[in-house]
């Protein structure tokens, strides 16, 4: 096969669940990637553990496909906004971008939020409409929305005149016309090589910025970027320059790794606007610029968004530690997040004030959770505390700011009025209420940081599970005053050992479990939900008396309603600020940060002075 001759590079832009990585899986497919009778999965891209789980893209990842004599590198982005540290790296190695959008939904906050930074860079757009087959979809109103969203997000006149084509990746059809379905993706190859332009190079010697970071047993160290001048060999050596250009380290490069189909493969050479991965140097990161040594000036990184939300990790000091996990030392815990803040720019990690503690800061609440689910996977036991919002102050009026998040939320007509009302109790202002279509409204606020944190699980309760909520940060803004946290209290153990099924259906008047009979407890742990607004020391130890009068008749079965499910997301957002949760491989547990109840007493009457 001969060497593609030309080369383009796009990256895929679209909100969560609006078809990103299948239209990639379409596009590997149709451009001859796989044998014909090659076995493949679906969303092939998702190759992390957790994106298959929960069905989103949460790390960028590459591809390359060729369409005739041109090389088409991809790259798919991430769709929530927790994660869009990754995507604003990304936008500096394309040349082009696909915003993808639904036929029925139209662009979503998400969409918003990536479309702004691709914008701001100069990319020109390509617009897909995908899931064209549904029975709700509206396309000529959704391109409206999208040209209404382009306009508002300042975009030019040659940015405003995008091409559209109509589709559905699942049928793996795209067309200019919406009611003329073709067979095949040709369509979207022919006009991003007519409508992206060749990558941008410039002359000198070789120069890349370093935008993802990732690792190999073999090969250490992996930085993928995209070479603005020059050409890189295997062997060469380099200079790392940090963004003050500052020297970072000089080395060779071992191999250069270009993107072939899924994998990578090692090529001779990288030349000037291909996007390539260079291992063999130790210390260099993100946002670093790969130079020869004549070079010494870097290349500007895009800066990066602020975290709006930090949360404390803390070795796990339960009575319970170190049984269930196999890595519980502050030293290990420290070492992974500080691994984790070099591939992650989006993430802060620093130490807390408090000892065997460390700050984490970071874009959301997915964000932390998917953090916090790696490392127990991996083995880690340790201690999170309730997330809090990143305050700043303003330097002209030294007043407090605070996060506002810009929600969107699609629901059943019939349930507007209580979102409305959950929502303004959490300090949010509506900004839009709308129809959107077969008996829904979309209803538009601007809420604090803080009032959202634990709101998911009561607006799926409150909706019957009808609504989908969307959230992206939009700025800072004066503080709102104080929210009213939870309403009701929890059931504390006040013995160690294990629970008893007698006893639990004892205390089920008193509130929902959540723990299982023959479930491991201790003293200070939280075993349910009380049904009052203040905690209740409860024994869940205590068995049926036993005397030797017979019984006329047996005893009945005791039958124990279900306990609450309390997922990691879940129970972050219930805690309160005297309690935390315990993370091991095998076990979520909540418990109170102060375990023995004189404890607890001292530290309360310290918090209210």
């Amino acid at each position: 096969m001969t060497e593609p001759t030309s080369l383009r590079n796009i990256a895929i832009i679209a909100h969560v669940d609006h078809g990103k990585t299948t239209l990639v899986d379409c596009l590997l497919k149709q451009s001859g990637t796989f044998r014909e009778n090659e076995e493949t999965a679906d969303r092939m891209m998702d190759s992390n553990d957790l994106e298959r789980e929960r069905g989103i893209t949460i790390l960028a990842k590459t591809t390359s496909v060729v369409w005739g004599d041109t090389r088409v590198n991809i790259v798919d982005t991430p769709g929530h906004a927790d994660f869009g540290g990754e995507v604003e790296r990304i936008l500096n190695m394309v040349d082009g971008a696909i915003v993808l959008v639904d036929a029925a939904e139209g662009p979503m906050p998400q969409t918003k939020f990536v479309v702004s930074k691709a914008l701001k860079v100069g990319l020109k757009p390509i617009v897909c409409v995908n899931k064209i087959d549904k029975p709700d979809s509206r396309p000529d109103y959704v391109i409206n929305e999208v040209f209404d969203l382009f306009a508002d997000l300042g975009a030019d006149d040659e940015q405003l005149d995008f091409p559209i084509l109509y589709g559905s990746a699942k049928n793996g059809w795209m067309s200019m016309d919406h009611e003329k379905p073709e067979t095949d993706m040709a369509a979207l190859f022919e006009l991003v090589i007519k409508h992206v332009p060749e990558p941008r190079t410039e002359e000198g010697p070789f120069r890349m910025l370093a935008t993802t970071i990732s690792s190999d047993n073999f090969l250490g160290r992996i930085l993928t970027g995209r070479i603005t001048s020059g050409t890189i060999k295997p062997n060469q050596t380099v200079k790392v320059l940090s963004r003050d250009g500052e020297l970072v380290e000089q080395g060779r490069v071992s191999k250069v790794l270009a993107f072939r189909g899924l994998g990578r493969e090692p090529i001779e050479e990288g030349v000037a606007g291909d996007i390539v991965s260079l291992s063999g140097l130790t210390k260099a990161n993100v946002a670093d610029t790969f130079v020869d040594p004549s070079v010494s000036e870097p290349i500007q990184a895009q800066p990066i968004d602020p975290p709006t939300l930090s949360m404390t990790f803390r070795v796990n000091d339960s009575p319970l530690a170190g049984t269930e996990g196999k890595k519980v030392t502050s030293r290990l815990i420290w070492d992974r997040l500080v691994k984790e803040a070099e591939g992650n720019v989006a993430l802060q990690v620093e130490r807390s004030t408090e000892a065997e503690a460390f700050t984490v800061s970071g874009r959301g609440e997915l964000q932390l959770a998917v953090l916090i689910e790696t490392m127990r996977r991996e083995g880690f036991e340790l201690g999170v505390m309730r997330p809090k919002v990143v305050m700043k102050e303003d330097p002209d009026t030294g007043e407090k700011l605070e996060p506002i998040e810009e929600v969107v939320i699609d629901v059943d007509d019939e349930h507007t009025g209580v979102i409305v009302q959950k929502l303004q109790e959490r300090k949010a202002d509506m900004m839009e209420m709308k129809p959107s279509g077969a008996g829904r409204t979309r209803l538009v606020f601007h809420a604090p940081t803080r009032g959202l944190i634990g709101y998911q699980g009561e607006l799926l309760s409150d909706t019957r599970g009808t609504a989908i909520m969307n959230r992206v940060f939009l700025e800072y803004a004066p503080y709102k005053g104080a929210i009213k946290g939870r309403h009701t209290g929890v059931l504390v153990s006040m013995e160690q050992g294990e629970a008893v099924a007698f006893a639990l259906f004892n205390l089920e008047d008193r509130g929902p479990m959540m723990i299982h009979p023959g479930d491991k407890v201790y003293q200070g742990m939280i075993i349910g939900e009380h049904t009052r607004d203040n905690d209740l020391e409860v024994n869940v130890m205590k068995g049926k008396k036993l005397t030797n009068v017979r019984a006329s008749g047996t005893d009945e079965a005791v039958r124990l309603t279900p306990p609450l499910q309390m997922t990691l997301e879940r129970s972050l957002a219930y805690i309160a600020e005297d309690e935390l949760v315990e993370v091991t491989p095998q076990s979520i547990r909540l418990r109170k940060i102060h375990l023995d109840p004189h404890e607890r007493k001292k530290a309360a009457k310290a918090a209210s002075a």
